[in-house]
């Protein structure tokens, strides 16, 4: 098979990006703006990755996978380096409220945007005094912003990262980090409320982590939400890579869809092009977003691989109900949680006995509030969600048939309406499904969970120590999950490449 050389007009590199997910799609933007000529291999025939769209029977639209947006500025930046209002191609609205959450005794708490008002809200419904609830976000927004520039926007695998002025600055904020102590023991100190200590506890599971593993330092996150706000984009999840593939378009990216690869090339050290079923192909440069284990054992298996990052503990995936429902919920918003009795016995089935708790935590997202054509007039399209152990092998058709009546029964008793008989589409993704669209090991969303107090150190860096040429984006590598960390994966690798 003969090597079909990709060229440039100019004088860098030619770049390969496997995979268009979210951090596949702003690398290539990024790579782009900086003169290389890009091409976009994708195994499924679209773009997106976990940020998918589909139509069920019935005209229900959903967002497959991501469903909450914060730090859109991230996005925005992608437009303004190229000179493009961000307005004009990509829009959003702040949320107001957040969330709606249901406890298990029947408490109900709207989280408003307006940090002083949920303050006031859970004074009110919890009794917590609002001055406690603001002194806790406060604490968490200074710990995210001394933090943020250090451990987010840069390398941790660079010496030069921690010769920065930034780095004086998360130094001074570490004894207030609580590097020693858990989510959970942290929230638990702070409030006497088993109810607000499960409410912030959640704020793990934005990494796909344990609160009652994962470090206290991970109690910034709430200030993602409460601090800079949640946000809803028009259109949906959805239209975020959408607007980012057709700028990298316009930049001259080629996408490459229904093209996987099979194998990296290298020689001497040194990234040399990929193979596809298609072509051998000649690059100089490699950025994979697939997932960091099938990128070694599938793409490199020549090369040794890093064993001790790619075995360490995965995070959670999740098992989705895809449901068009025919009523209209005036109660539900576009987030709403419905928190399981006890939030421990539910993270030690999924970290430790690796299954799917007997009573979950049940989260619906329904976007037809914000875009009533993702519905029928008068129904609902319900992205239902539940936290689950990655795929080792458990029998999903028993779990997905036992947490599904769970969920039917816990949602329908704290709404008052019986939900089987309302459904008139459904569909299911579980981790046996998410490894296989997306590569992700496992199914697991995040890559590696955050239950260590090093997890962040111990990530696989955004490059590669022993092949020159070949970087890393995505949610498995360093910062991690999730939408914002995915699109500073590719900050930190084009500001890495020349």
């Amino acid at each position: 098979m003969a090597r079909k050389p990709k060229t440039s007009s100019s004088l860098k590199q030619s770049a390969a990006i496997i995979g268009a997910g979210i951090a596949g799609i702003a690398t290539a933007v990024r790579l782009a703006l900086k003169g290389h000529a890009v091409t976009v291999f994708e195994a499924q025939g679209t773009f997106g990755g976990k940020m998918h769209q589909f139509d069920l029977p019935g005209g229900y639209r959903f967002d497959a996978g991501p469903s909450l947006f914060t730090l859109p500025a991230l996005v925005d930046e992608l437009f303004r380096l190229a000179g493009r209002d961000p307005q004009a191609h990509f829009r959003y609205e702040r949320l107001d409220p957040i969330t709606q959450y249901f406890f298990a005794d029947g408490t109900r708490l709207t989280a408003w945007a307006d940090a002083a008002r949920f303050a006031q809200e859970i004074e009110q419904k919890l009794g917590t005094p609002a001055t406690d609830v603001r002194t806790f976000l406060d604490r968490s927004g200074a710990a995210y912003g001394a933090t943020e520039s250090t451990f987010l926007h840069k390398s941790l695998h660079k010496a030069s990262t921690y010769f920065s002025a930034d780095v004086l600055k998360a130094v001074a904020a570490l004894p207030g980090l609580g590097l020693t102590g858990t989510m959970h023991q942290r929230h638990a100190s702070t409030f006497a409320d088993p109810r607000l200590v499960q409410l912030f506890d959640r704020f793990a599971t934005y990494n796909g982590s344990d609160p009652y593993q994962a470090p206290a330092t991970l109690s910034l996150i709430p200030h993602l939400e409460h601090g800079i706000g949640a946000f809803y984009p028009e259109g949906g999840i959805y239209s975020i890579a959408r607007s980012l593939v057709e700028l990298a378009e316009e930049l001259g990216v080629e996408f490459r869809y229904g093209e996987p690869v099979e194998e990296i090339l290298t020689a001497a050290g040194q990234v040399t092009g990929l193979r596809t079923a298609q072509d051998v192909y000649d690059f100089g440069l490699v950025v994979s977003n697939m997932d960091v284990v099938p990128t070694y054992r599938r793409l490199l298996p020549a090369q040794p691989a890093p064993e001790r990052t790619l075995s360490q503990p995965r995070s959670s995936s999740a098992l989705i109900f895809y449901w068009g429902v025919a009523h209209s919920f005036t109660e539900l918003d576009l987030h709403n949680i419905f928190f399981s009795q006890d939030y421990r016995q539910e993270f030690q089935a999924i970290f430790e006995q690796k299954t799917v708790a007997a009573d979950p935590t049940v989260y619906v997202n329904i976007t037809s509030k914000k875009t009533p054509d993702d519905a029928p007039a008068g129904h609902e399209n319900w992205f239902v969600m539940v936290n689950v152990p990655h795929n080792q092998g458990q029998d999903w058709d028993a779990l997905i048939q036992t947490t599904r009546r769970a969920v039917l029964d816990k949602v329908g008793r704290v709404l008052g309406v019986a939900i089987e008989p309302l459904i008139r589409a459904e569909q299911v993704w579980d981790p046996r499904g998410i490894e296989q669209l997306t590569s992700s090991f496992g199914g697991a969303l995040y890559g590696s969970s955050s239950n260590n107090p090093l997890a962040a150190f111990l990530r696989h860096p955004n490059f590669s120590g022993k092949l020159e040429g070949l970087y890393f984006c995505g949610g498995s590598v360093h910062p991690g999950g999730g939408i914002p960390l995915c699109l500073l994966s590719a900050k930190i690798v084009a500001g890495l490449i020349n």
